[in-house]
């Protein structure tokens, strides 16, 4: 869809074109394509420097090309009006050695000025050329091992991931692996039933593209960078702590989760407090215990069941899903209850029936709440109980949805039978903790 002849006249009288970077009113921003589904032909469409898209109903304001440069994150080595990719120049004479492994999404995005969309583009030598106070803190080896936005990964990736790390590890003191934030809760999880590492394995992504002036890139790969090289030998997340860059938190992959899909400081700790401040300057404050750095190989375990599903109960919502899943082949789901755990049990359609068919027929059941905070108890209730010591559910304790779903393929693929109802209520990697404190809710 283009512009309106209206606006394409008043264009063409200010000299603009779309990638040229505007004045309508008092708003300022680059020109972007009218959108073919989401605009009208009579807003104009300007990128501002936060990142976002607005659209501006035309009513004849004045239109000028701005005297403003268009903000950049440029280093002498690479530009990124070029199109092209860095190839990183670093002195690694002394320094330890951090492996950072790229596995796409928006911190290696960039803008398209000729849709407005993002795509993702950039190598990890892209980055470090972003960012060259990193060959400062130590000597960076790169490599791409996947190149896609979050939400297309699946286990298979997780499997491929935990493989590069663990390589990886025999030669650098720490990983990081850049991603999408989209489901990063999700392959810290992963990552964390996976490997039993004596040294760092950190996540970090960004909320905005790395080409913008708004890019949250550069302190979460800073902040990434010394946490590699800490003594926090776990896996986790490192990403802004707060609205400004002041920060990162570094949290413990089974207990994190995105908890807003724009903000920087999206992620926080779930039922547990983050593992340590890391700060841009390499100053490290731990808050809570962690596994320290060892020594020895890294051991990967990769073996995942992914014939699971996730599930969310609601008000009137149809148990027919349960067999759905049964009949199409599933050996375990994970349900995301109400509160304390709760299904519909006295209900119209009761669940009940068909979560006891399943775990009878051999297919566990775990049950997770919903409320993001706090734990599943199944003795509360009669309801409770019934679903968990009559039906024989699972309860997934103070373990996020995300983290139970992981682990429970992790889980079927090392154990059968009443195994894995002892492994899925054991703590494995810190997914459970028995003491939750008043604090940990909305930590800041």
């Amino acid at each position: 869809m283009a512009y309106s002849r209206e606006i394409q006249g008043a264009l063409k009288a200010a000299k603009a074109a779309v990638g040229d970077r505007i004045v309508v009113g008092s708003e300022e921003g680059l020109l972007m394509p009218s959108p073919e589904i989401t605009a009208s032909p009579d807003h104009i469409v300007l990128k501002l420097d936060n990142g976002y898209n607005i659209g501006i109903k035309y009513e004849g304001q004045t239109i000028s090309k701005s005297s403003t440069p268009e903000p950049k994150r440029i280093t002498k080595e690479y530009k990124y009006e070029t199109g092209g990719h860095a190839k990183a120049k670093q002195s690694c004479k002394g320094k330890k050695h951090i492996a950072l492994l790229g596995a796409g999404g928006t911190i290696t995005s960039r803008v398209d000025y000729s849709t407005g969309a993002v795509y993702t583009d950039m190598t990890g030598d892209d980055l470090i050329a972003l960012v060259p106070e990193l060959g400062d803190i130590a000597c960076i080896k790169t490599k791409t091992v996947l190149e896609k936005m979050s939400e297309d990964l699946d286990p298979l990736d997780w499997v491929d991931l935990a493989k590069a790390t663990a390589k990886a590890l025999d030669k650098a003191e720490g990983v990081i692996i850049t991603q999408g934030t989209d489901t990063m809760h999700y392959t810290s999880a992963a990552l964390s039933f996976m490997l039993n590492t004596t040294k760092p394995v950190i996540i970090t992504g960004a909320q905005r593209s790395s080409d913008r002036g708004s890019a949250d890139a550069v302190l979460n790969l800073t902040c990434s960078a010394y946490a590699a090289l800490s003594d926090i030998a776990e896996v986790g997340t490192c990403m802004h702590a707060t609205f400004s860059d002041d920060y990162c938190y570094f949290l413990r992959g089974t207990k994190v989760r995105k908890m807003s899909s724009t903000v920087r400081p999206a992620f926080k700790p779930i039922n547990d407090y983050p593992l340590a401040k890391i700060y841009p300057d390499g100053k490290i404050e731990p808050i809570s215990k962690f596994k320290k750095r060892g020594t020895g190989k890294t051991e990967v375990d990769t073996k995942f069941e992914r014939h699971i599903a996730l599930l969310k109960a609601y008000p009137g919502s149809d148990p027919k899903i349960i067999d759905y899943h049964v009949d199409s082949g599933a050996k375990g789901l994970v349900i995301e209850g109400t509160a304390l755990g709760h299904v519909p049990t006295k209900a119209r359609k009761s669940w009940i029936p068909r979560i006891k068919s399943a775990v009878k027929s051999g297919v566990p059941i775990v049950v997770a709440t919903q409320c993001i905070y706090g734990t599943v108890n199944p003795n509360v209730y009669t309801n409770l109980r019934i679903l968990y010591h009559d039906a024989g559910a699972i309860p997934a304790y103070d373990m996020t949805a995300e983290t139970a779903y992981v682990k429970l393929g992790w889980v079927l693929a090392h154990a059968k039978g009443d195994k894995v109802k002892e492994l899925m209520t054991s703590n494995l990697k810190g997914e459970l903790n028995p003491q939750l404190e008043p604090d940990m809710f909305l930590y800041k």
